[in-house]
């Protein structure tokens, strides 16, 4: 399998086009300044050794060169090993609420990042098994596809936020949707849908989503994260959300909602409080799932490939040093020369 292993600096062969630009415009304003100096055609006498294609043939390969050498700073890498395992484990989509009243502080450092580190502690007790990510508030969007690549489920976790939707609400029936056609077609491996919310402004849909969910072979579990009593949604500078009369926005944990959608799914609500007891009867309830074989393609010990680039980028530049902008030894040249004589 082919990879950068550092793909960020791929952004540098925007250079390649913009130098391109930049010398047709040169020679546009080189061509109306000659035209200036003298006719054309009486030029071209005069310079019977200058070549028009030369300077365009080194000037591509010095494009060529450049590219190559960013393709170089990317590290471009092979892997040699491929090894396909067979290992058995569940597949887990995490349904994690974004709208903004998760922002609320009731539990510690707030809804929204308490429940972005019990996902980050449910991975960590992960093996065999695949996780899947979808954020959802008023719409939902699969975060990142089912993998058993856990290092990337960290990472594509880390940047959750409210801003990656703008629509404000709690669809979970859409979110519970999307998160069962989610999931690989292997019938044998036990699959979950985990739903983290505070359950406000629920959008309805929600109970007959996770029956459906049921009915094809998956548990949906729901985190209900908050209090039952309220809490307001911060905004910075120490402020709070206000309605339009100026009051401050209480928001507080439908567990009413989330525990009917619960038992629809046949699966388990649990609430979310400060302690770890949430993480643990999580990680028991998905112990229960029966498990499946599967399938890992895992590429390993890749290989440096940059030395192949290096060699061709260096083969490029000697030739950019062989070809002459002139023409040597013209013959015309040589002998307006000799008549100067």
């Amino acid at each position: 399998m082919f990879r950068f292993q550092d793909p960020i600096y791929l952004w540098l062969l925007l250079l390649i086009p913009l130098l391109a630009i930049i010398r047709l415009i040169s020679l546009h304003i080189k061509r109306k300044r000659l035209r200036k100096f003298g006719d054309p055609e009486l030029l071209r006498e005069l310079t019977p050794g200058l070549s028009k294609a030369r300077p365009e043939v080194k000037f591509w390969i010095l494009e060529a060169a450049l590219a190559l050498i960013v393709f170089m700073m990317a590290r471009p890498q092979m892997g040699r090993k491929i090894s396909n395992d067979k290992r058995e484990g569940i597949e887990t989509i995490i349904a994690l609420d974004i709208s903004n009243s998760m922002l609320a502080q009731d539990v510690t450092p707030s809804r929204l990042d308490k429940s972005k580190m019990m996902v980050e502690n449910l991975v960590d007790h992960f093996n065999n098994d695949k996780i899947g990510l979808i954020v959802f508030a008023g719409d939902a969007f699969v975060q990142l596809p089912i993998t058993s690549d856990f290092v990337s489920a960290k990472m594509f976790l880390q940047n959750i936020d409210p801003s990656l939707i703008h629509t404000q609400g709690t669809d979970i029936g859409q979110a519970i949707n999307l998160a069962m056609h989610s999931f690989t077609q292997d019938a044998k491996t036990g699959k979950a849908i985990v739903v983290i919310t505070d359950g406000e402004d629920h959008e309805g849909g929600a109970e007959e989503m996770a029956e459906k969910a049921h009915e094809a072979g998956m548990n949906v579990y729901i985190l209900g994260i908050g209090n039952p009593k309220g809490a307001p949604i911060p905004v910075g500078n120490g402020e709070y959300l206000k309605d339009r009369s100026g009051n401050t926005v209480m928001t507080a944990l439908n567990e009413d909602m989330c525990k009917k959608v619960a038992a629809a799914g046949k699966g388990v609500y649990i609430h979310v409080d400060n302690s770890s007891l949430a993480e643990e009867q999580l990680d028991h309830e998905l112990e229960k799932l029966q498990k499946g074989d599967i399938n890992n393609v895992v590429y390993s010990d890749y290989d440096e490939q940059f030395q192949a680039v290096g060699i061709i980028v260096i083969i490029l530049l000697v030739l950019d040093v062989l070809i002459y902008e002139t023409k040597v030894g013209h013959p015309k040249r040589n002998k307006l020369f000799s008549r100067k004589l």
